[in-house]
């Protein structure tokens, strides 16, 4: 089967939540011993779980952290605070156990899967997956970022590795990336896509200051120029002026929708993608949960347009999934209060509101 095939194939498997097990899930949270709708968006967020997960009673769920990681050729515009080696340097950080984000989810009891989607130089390691769609991408303002073939094979990696997940036992994928240079590459997928002018989407990233803001500003503006992507065509806009890493991500919202799986959204890197495969299928949006809100100004209007209200807001900027894993605990205390919790009958308690 071609990638072509195989990401048509995936995109036909999502279907609408289950409306059912969400009503019934709505219904047993009225019951509990409590005033009703007391615990709010924790509530909310339960039933959407069960609606997912299509069970009224979704129970405990094992989550995943998939860290996507990838180089891009536009960090040699000084894009970014840090030179693009820290990429590669970072993913042995990760490897060895020293990032945030390995610390976030040990605290939260998830697994952490690092993938190699394309650093500019290879990391052999058992804990990081290799996934390699090249070296690094091409500069984005002076051409496409990849070939569309390869965007497609992403998006086919990040397909197969969610149905692995899911086949493993996994009921939460949470995402994650990193890449020096990511921010301008999300940035102009985002422009194009929603669509909106560079300066309301280009943020900060790392850190940088006014000068760097401008020509950043600049970057994503030649990127759109000279790559002229298109807003009704997700794959070649992922293929102009995406990343590695983007599409892989985007392949895993694909595949993990398909299974059923919860989607836990990072900050604006992952919710570029994310918009990727809420194009390429509106179904897969009621299958994503925004863990946060990200300083990076972008990420506002995406989670506007993907109609997604973020779990926390805390000032991230960091990525890696930092803002995911955080995020988990509420996901799993939802789940919690649906299978744990008493019922006024059960408990021999009046309820005020039968």
């Amino acid at each position: 089967m071609t990638a072509e095939a195989i990401l048509e194939t995936a995109l036909g498997r999502i279907r609408p939540v289950d409306a059912h097990s969400q009503r019934a899930a709505e219904a047993e949270l009225d019951r509990k011993t409590k005033p009703r709708g007391s615990l709010g968006e924790l509530e909310t967020l339960a039933a959407r779980i069960a609606a997912i997960r299509a069970t009224p009673q979704p129970g405990p769920l094992d989550a995943a952290i998939t860290v996507v990681a990838a180089d891009h050729g536009v960090a040699a515009e000084g894009v970014s605070a840090y030179p693009a080696e820290v990429t590669g340097q970072m993913l042995a950080n990760f490897a060895a156990g020293g990032a945030a984000i390995n610390v976030l989810a040990r605290e939260v009891g998830a697994r952490l899967v690092v993938v190699d989607a394309g650093v500019r130089s290879p990391f052999e390691h058992p804990a990081v997956r290799p996934l390699r769609l090249g070296a690094g991408t091409a500069n984005l303002a002076e051409g496409p970022a990849m070939e569309r073939p390869r965007a497609v094979a992403g998006l086919v990696a990040g397909i197969e590795l969610a149905a692995e997940l899911a086949a493993g036992g996994i009921g939460i994928v949470a995402l994650g990336d990193m890449g020096i240079g990511n921010t301008t590459a999300a940035s102009a997928l985002s422009a194009c896509l929603l669509p909106a002018a560079p300066e309301a989407v280009v943020g900060r990233g790392t850190g940088i200051d006014g000068a760097a803001l401008e020509r950043k500003v600049d970057v994503v503006r030649r990127a759109l120029a000279v790559n002229r992507p298109g807003s009704g065509d997700p794959v070649g806009a992922l293929a102009a002026v995406g990343g590695f890493e983007l599409a892989v991500l985007a392949g895993v919202c694909v595949g993990a929708a398909g299974e059923n799986l919860v989607v836990l959204l990072d900050g604006f890197p992952t919710g570029a993608a994310a918009l990727v495969a809420a194009r390429l299928s509106p179904l897969a949006v009621d299958r994503m949960v925004a863990s946060h809100r990200s300083t990076e100004p972008g990420h506002e209007l995406l989670l506007a347009e993907l109609g997604l209200g973020p779990l926390l807001d805390l000032g991230l900027r960091l990525g890696e999934g930092s803002g995911a894993a955080l995020a988990l605990p509420l996901l799993s205390a939802a789940a919690a209060v649906l299978s744990g919790m008493a019922t006024f009958e059960a408990a021999g308690v009046t309820d005020a509101g039968a």
